[in-house]
């Protein structure tokens, strides 16, 4: 691209270069609109509604309406949209991805072509990646909407809200629901309890990409169409994209059922495997995600069950449940894959640490590990209604997205969703240094380093953030943190309901904060832990800001360049470096010999890392190599339900229609008609 780019000039540089006529106009109405009183701004918003209806399209009343968001944000929040977070809104609107760094207000942003698209009346969706920042969002942003006079919808999990100004939760529970975040009070108070239909009919509805999934599916299970709580798909913008159109796309949403009871096989075979010899007894094959029993292994599982030969005894079916079994004991592991919670197994999801509460793996698999860690073996499921993300989010008649990291997936943001990928320039110099990651030979000895890379600039003051793959590897590194008195705080799937109040307030003197994935995505850190702390925030850039340390590189570089992200927010001083070991699973399965015998052959001592340029590179194409396999498995997803999709096209529309059916005398030639034109 970058010699094409030499001949035909850089895409992105034309497309922000057009932008800025649109730019300048909004920024002229600035002066005439400060003028306005409160009623007046909502009047805009009838004016901008009854020009839609007379023929005027979006496009044309843009200008108007991105500058009246802005007056209304500077009245509420006290914010002022910069001229990049109006290229933003403009490339949400035109249904972009804009990809803009962290701490650049993409929240602000989306606000613009929220009450744009909104004027329509089809409603207008903020997804986000989960329940607290749908709740904090809506509250937050909903006071420039209610000004305007547009409404504001909450969907959670079994929950629904509308943003309410004048509602107050008994004063009991009020220090409780008070969390102070980055210097703004984010208020449930707000947020009024309402029937789900509701929250769907407000104008704006946030929400999880979960929750718009499911709602979707239960919709097309009902009994009478006013039982169904949802709009058209009109207009959204998915926060985090990358995370949800990417990360979450390789499992499908399912509503199922119990089919047949649990069998007893779960439990017997947990009780087998792990007799079974990992070096002997079976192979596993990590790249693929796979295990196979060896003729030795056959022969020993047999013996155990009195039998001559398993494959010809007991068939396909029990044959699945010693699969199962033995991918649950090799390949699952407790706190990196799953957590064990009030009795049941919920999974944790690879790309951002977070708990997925009522998702459960298919085939067996949930089963074979609730046998393992000794709990109640859940019934099998039947499979009742189900999509991919891929095709719920292609409903759209418009879809758009913001993230801090889309380009490496460019390219498949575009072949699947036909979306392109712009990149929105920093509204401050970006400073933050990325140091050359640190090698060592052991994990154990990376770990000793980490500590003291710690514990020194713990000392001067520097706030540090430690992201980890895993739960288990999180808490590993606090022990080692505890045990060396260097006070500290954790944030896991474990205890994700604190995410925001932890993250936020890692940007303070002497902070450390060690993080799995998640690391607050959504949540800005900020310099002293309160914007209003000048002081605290002016020594900390001294110190250099924010740093951030890596405990491995992941499989996608995306998720390595998030974490590097969470620093140098606004051209805040930062800097980032990743500590990696030959024994971390990237580099053991996909780094290769000639890596491995490359650090081998430099013979340093044990506690000497590698520092080098041409070792990084490798990582780094080992890591491509992964995406690459990962989005194949995306594909074969996505091939696999447009089939199905196409059926539940079909099923779903007939559906409609029977249920729209009022008069016996319409049902019965309806109903005849599919019989004889199925």
């Amino acid at each position: 691209m970058s010699i094409l780019n030499k001949f035909f000039g850089d895409p992105n540089a034309k497309y922000l270069k057009k932008l800025e006529p649109l730019v300048k106009k909004i920024n002229s109405l600035e002066k005439e609109f400060q003028g306005f009183s409160n009623e007046k701004l909502k009047e805009k918003t009838t004016e901008f509604k009854q020009r839609l209806k007379k023929g005027e399209t979006l496009n044309d009343i843009l200008s108007g309406a991105f500058a009246l968001v802005r007056e209304a944000s500077k009245r509420t929040l006290n914010q002022r949209h910069y001229d990049v977070q109006l290229v933003g809104g403009i490339a949400l609107h035109q249904g972009k991805i804009a990809e803009m760094k962290t701490g650049e207000g993409k929240t602000l942003a989306a606000t613009l072509p929220l009450y744009l698209n909104a004027l329509k009346g089809k409603g207008a969706h903020l997804v986000t990646v989960n329940d607290y920042l749908a709740r904090r969002d809506t509250v937050w942003m909903g006071q420039i909407f209610h000004v305007l006079g547009l409404s504001v919808g909450c969907l959670n999990h079994q929950q629904s809200f509308i943003y309410d100004p004048e509602y107050k939760k008994p004063e009991e529970e009020e220090e409780k629901l008070r969390d102070e975040l980055g210097g703004f009070f984010v208020v449930e108070d707000f947020l009024r309890p309402c029937e789900r239909k509701q929250a769907y009919q407000a104008d704006i509805p946030y929400g999880t990409n979960n929750e718009f999934g499911f709602d979707y599916l239960r919709d097309n299970m009902v009994y009478a169409l006013d039982q169904r709580v949802q709009r058209d798909f009109n207009f959204a913008i998915i926060d985090e994209i990358d995370s949800i159109l990417i990360d979450e796309a390789r499992t499908p949403l399912i509503i199922s059922a119990p089919d047949v009871e649990s069998s007893k096989w779960y439990k017997d075979f947990a009780r087998i495997i792990p007799r079974l010899d990992s070096k002997t007894d079976y192979e596993i094959d990590e790249k693929r995600k796979v295990a196979t029993l060896t003729e030795k292994g056959i022969d020993k599982i047999e013996k155990i069950l009195g039998m001559k030969n398993i494959y010809e005894e007991r068939g396909i079916r029990y044959l699945r449940h010693l699969e199962q079994a033995l991918r649950a004991q090799a390949l699952f592991k407790k706190d990196r894959d799953y957590v064990v919670k009030e009795g049941q197994i919920i999974i944790v999801d690879e790309f951002t640490g977070r708990l997925m509460p009522g998702r459960r793996w298919s085939r067996g698999l949930h089963q074979a590990i609730e046998a393992k860690e000794g709990l109640e073996v859940r019934p099998e499921s039947l499979t009742l209604a189900s999509i991919t993300f891929q095709n719920l989010f292609r409903m759209y008649k418009k879809l758009a997205g913001m993230t801090g990291t889309a380009v490496t997936s460019a390219e498949e943001f575009e072949k699947v969703y036909n979306l392109e990928t712009v990149v929105i320039p920093t509204n401050k110099p970006l400073i933050r240094k990325a140091l050359t990651d640190k090698i060592y030979k052991s994990e154990s000895v990376k770990y000793k380093a980490i500590v003291k890379e710690i514990e020194k600039r713990n000392k001067s003051g520097q706030p540090v953030l430690v992201g980890t793959r895993s739960i288990e590897k999180n808490e590993y590194l606090g022990n080692l943190l505890q045990k060396q008195g260097i006070k500290h705080q954790i944030l896991n799937a474990k205890n994700h309901e604190k995410e925001g109040q932890i993250i936020a307030q890692a940007g303070k003197l002497n902070a450390v904060t060690i993080a799995t994935n998640m690391a607050g995505r959504g949540v800005d850190i900020v310099l002293g832990g309160n914007p209003l702390n000048e002081n605290e925030s002016k020594k900390i850039k001294e110190l250099g800001g924010l740093h951030v340390i890596g405990t491995e590189r992941h499989e996608a570089r995306r998720i390595d360049n998030q974490l590097r992200g969470r620093s140098g927010r606004q051209g805040d001083s930062g800097s980032s470096q990743f500590f990696l070991s030959l024994e971390d699973d990237l580099m053991r399965v996909f780094g290769g010999e000639r890596l491995k015998n490359l650090i081998t052959k430099l013979n340093l001592p044990e506690d000497q890392p590698i520092e080098a340029n041409l070792v990084s590179k490798a990582l780094e194409d080992a890591q491509s190599r992964i995406e690459g396999m990962n989005f194949d498995l995306r594909k074969h997803v996505l091939e696999y339900d447009d089939v199905i999709n196409k059926h539940r096209d079909v099923v779903y529309k007939k559906r409609k229609e029977v249920l729209g059916k009022t008069d016996e005398k319409q049902i019965k030639p309806f109903i005849l008609e599919i019989f004889e034109n199925p």
